[in-house]
C-alpha cells in the first residue's frame, strides 16, 4: 500500500468510526493537529473541529457509511478520490462527492477540500 492509499484508508476509518472514542483516535491518526477541512457545508480546523464535523455528518445520516469509489489519483503530496454515502441497509447512495487531500511528511492529512456531486433532496 502506498502512503497515498494509506492516508485515504485512514480518512475513511475516521468518517466511519462507530464510537466517539474510535472517532477521536481515527482523527488523530489521519489528520495533523492543525489540519483543515473545507466543503460546501463546513469549514473547520484541528482535531476538535474535524471530529465535530464528522460526528455531525454521522448524526445527520445514521445507518450510512462513507465508501471510496474508484481508485485514488495521487502525485507528490496530493490525493484526490471519490466517495459515496451508502445506506448500510439497502445499499442506496443518496450522496456522493470527491475530496482532494494534502499530506504532511508523516503521511497524515493537512488539508481537505471536499466537493459534493450529489445530495439527498437536491
Amino acid at each position: 500500500m502506498t502512503a497515498h492509499e494509506d492516508a485515504v484508508e485512514r480518512y475513511f476509518t475516521a468518517w466511519n468510526a462507530a464510537t466517539p472514542e474510535e472517532l477521536a483516535k481515527a482523527v488523530s491518526s489521519a489528520f495533523t493537529e492543525d489540519a483543515t477541512y473545507t466543503d460546501p457545508m463546513a469549514e473547520v480546523q484541528g482535531h476538535d473541529g474535524i471530529t465535530a464535523a464528522i460526528a455531525g455528518a454521522q448524526q445527520q445520516f445514521p445507518g450510512f457509511a462513507f465508501k471510496p469509489t474508484g481508485t485514488p489519483d495521487a502525485h507528490h503530496n496530493l490525493v484526490r478520490f471519490t466517495w459515496d454515502l451508502v445506506n448500510k441497509t439497502d445499499g442506496s447512495a443518496p450522496a456522493a462527492g470527491f475530496d482532494v487531500i494534502t499530506l504532511a511528511d508523516d503521511g497524515r492529512i493537512t488539508t481537505v477540500a471536499g466537493f459534493l456531486d450529489r445530495l439527498p433532496g437536491a
